[in-house]
């Protein structure tokens, strides 16, 4: 069999060749035609990607193919090149109409100017955390950062900010444990009394989970959120967690039709009774209201499958006025399209088997609120089970 060759000669990557930079898009004014050419030769610093203005540059680096393995240890323990753009692309791509980077990234930018002089034909920037300490628990505070968009929330919310697993991938791990040990018998007793934290078993939370949890929280706006095995342990879960027993709730006739199952056989088993009203039917909610010591009103917006939408922001102040709680399942929605707690919901709740995960592969529920209300459904949820495989948690973090 012949085997035929190729003429052309083999490259070979020269690590003090320089490289360009990608020039789109521009935000420097710079003329087209004067761009710096980086070289290996040169102190690559993160003032390049920051005006002293808060203009912000368009450098970002088109790597060689075998440049990270070209990195010094310095390097990996610091941080690259590569993460400085990426915190710079991050900054503009959440400011399309201003151009410029917000404050916070102009300050990350600054934090990370300070540079080493290159060696061995490498580009080094320092001021990155060091790897004995890259994550740090409680470390990061989605509300005050430069994550101002929903996309940019989707993308970083939860993870490498502040993720509460001590590591330095990109992507979360997977902690598969049913179980967490204590050091010593003291650090348990510490745990007893509330001095130290711990999730102490598998079905009372991961810290997989927990990156889910907080990326919800972010886009949501919510105080917390609970992740569960699926939509309808979400709902019933909260049901059974925040309706007493003999109370009232009222729901609407376009629903999930297993929820309206559960809610007219299931929750009469616990004196639990319901009326149940059109979506539209503001004058049927007010009349269920004044007839009945509510506790609960639950719909769906868009309804499930019908796509009709509850005035959310009327509802709720309807139902406040009368010591009621609000839940609106959003599922069909998502957080990106619908914020109902900012319209007036006290809950929000998700078939994160739907939009959220998007690729049909995964069950999972979750629901938003208030720290108090989450802790209420959370207690239950413990007890009752329905935890969510940490396996399944990259399908809804990376979705």
């Amino acid at each position: 069999m012949a085997v035929s060759s190729c003429s052309f000669p083999p490259r070979v990557f020269n690590a003090y060749s320089s490289f360009e930079c990608r020039s789109d898009p521009d935000f420097s004014g710079t003329p087209a035609g004067e761009k710096p050419r980086i070289g290996s030769n040169r102190r690559v610093t993160a003032s390049l990607f920051c005006t002293g203005g808060g203009g912000l540059s368009s450098l970002i680096f088109r790597f060689p193919p075998n440049f990270v393995r070209q990195l010094s240890v310095k390097a990996r323990r610091n941080c690259s090149n590569i993460g400085v753009a990426q915190v710079v692309a991050a900054s503009w791509s959440n400011g399309p109409t201003s151009g410029y980077p917000s404050s916070a990234a102009a300050a990350a930018c600054q934090a990370a100017a300070a540079s080493v002089p290159v060696s061995d034909g490498v580009a080094v920037v320092e001021g990155c955390i060091d790897n004995d300490s890259v994550q740090i628990g409680d470390s990061y505070d989605s509300k005050t950062s430069f994550l101002s968009s929903d996309g940019s929330i989707t993308v970083h919310a939860g993870e490498r900010l502040g993720r509460g697993i001590v590591t330095d991938a990109i992507t979360t791990p997977v902690v598969n444990t049913s179980a967490y040990f204590f050091k010593k018998t003291q650090e348990l007793i510490d745990f007893k009394e509330k001095r130290h934290t711990s999730f102490e078993y598998g079905r009372y939370g991961n810290p997989t989970t927990v990156v889910a949890e907080e990326k919800i929280s972010a886009l949501e706006g919510a105080e917390s959120t609970l992740i569960m095995a699926s939509g309808m342990c979400a709902s019933t879960v909260m049901l059974m967690a925040l309706v007493p027993a003999g109370g009232h709730i009222v729901t609407t006739t376009d629903c999930y039709r297993k929820t309206r199952i559960f809610i007219e056989t299931i929750l009469p088993k616990m004196g639990i009774s319901a009326t149940v009203i059109d979506p539209a039917d503001v004058d049927g909610l007010e009349s269920a209201l004044n007839k009945n010591k509510v506790s609960l009103f639950f719909t769906e917006s868009p309804t499930n499958p019908f796509l009709r939408c509850v005035d959310i922001e009327k509802v709720s102040k309807l139902c406040h006025s009368k010591g009621t709680l609000v839940c609106i399942d959003g599922t069909f929605a998502t957080p990106l399209n619908q914020k109902a707690l900012a319209l007036g919901a006290d809950l929000v709740l998700h078939s994160a088997t739907k939009f959220i995960g998007g690729h049909n592969d995964v069950l999972a529920g979750c629901i938003s609120g208030s720290e108090k209300l989450v802790t209420e459904i959370r207690t239950l949820h413990h007890i009752l089970g329905g935890t969510l495989n940490p396996v399944s948690c990259p399908d809804r973090t990376y979705s």
